[in-house]
């Protein structure tokens, strides 16, 4: 895949990149073991399963009892549903190559889920990238007339906010360059489409996640989002694969890759 550029501002694929997880303290881990003269080992390299065994073992207070593995520990603790555990464990993602419309559903998303993404107030959008629908990159025929009705788009903004910038400065002399510009392209950005790419960084807990991925990676979720549930997948996927050992990626009726969960609304 390539880049996006000013010749060929078009995206057809989404990226994710896991910029944040978590670290486990040793010293104060043991010194929590020390006061309460317990002795604890797991054979995870992975901090969040770590975080996530030791507290859903200081519910019990079964520290070197019972499950021996902590893939067998969270097993257990996912298959009986007590979620509750999985909040403790984060991962933070920068999510790019989505368009505008993919977002305004990823927001919903609320419980346990932070969000930052790229202003349009502040950026200016003359230059942007759209993404291509996965629909009309089956056919030639709708991307050629999906392109022409962005490229309309395109000049209009880019004429706009030229505009609006000379009437900007005409009306407000007084006022900042950064001011006006904001000011410009608050009112430019109006015709922007939902295409219009964009980048937005995510925080969320495990048990968020499954829920995402859960429901938006299903052949009943919008094609871009479901997609994009997909390469979210891989990477958390990659990242603890005992969190998400009940996880799978499967293909779906439509030909087209989806999650499959085994145990549903942990």
């Amino acid at each position: 895949m390539t880049s996006p550029s000013p010749d060929n501002p078009y995206v057809t694929h989404s990226k994710v990149y896991l910029l944040g997880k978590q670290s486990v303290v040793a010293e104060e881990l043991q010194r929590f073991l020390d006061d309460e003269g317990l002795v604890f080992s797991t054979d995870t390299p992975v901090a969040g399963e770590v975080l996530a065994e030791i507290a859903g073992r200081t519910c019990y207070m079964s520290f070197g009892k019972g499950r021996k593995t902590n893939l067998e520990y969270l097993e257990n603790i996912i298959s009986s549903k007590h979620g509750s555990v999985l909040e403790h464990v984060v991962w933070n993602l920068l999510l790019t190559g989505i368009s505008r419309s993919l977002t305004h559903e990823l927001i919903r998303h609320r419980a346990g889920f932070g969000y930052s993404q790229l202003s349009q107030r502040y950026v200016d959008e003359s230059t942007a990238s759209y993404v291509v629908p996965p629909l009309y990159q089956e056919n030639e025929e709708l991307r050629r007339k999906w392109t022409e009705t962005i490229e309309c788009v395109r000049k209009a903004y880019a004429e706009l906010a030229e505009m609006s910038g000379r009437h900007v400065k005409e009306k407000y002399p007084e006022m900042s360059p950064r001011d006006r510009r904001k000011l410009t392209r608050q009112a430019a950005r109006s015709v922007l489409p939902n295409a219009c790419e964009t980048k937005i960084f995510v925080t969320g807990n495990s048990r968020s996640w499954r829920h995402f991925l859960e429901l938006r990676g299903t052949p009943h979720a919008d094609t871009e989002i479901r997609l994009l549930a997909v390469e979210i997948f891989k990477a958390l996927k990659k990242e603890s694969p005992n969190i998400f050992n009940d996880l799978t990626l499967v293909e779906g009726s439509d030909g087209m890759p989806c999650v499959s969960v085994v145990h549903s609304k942990v």
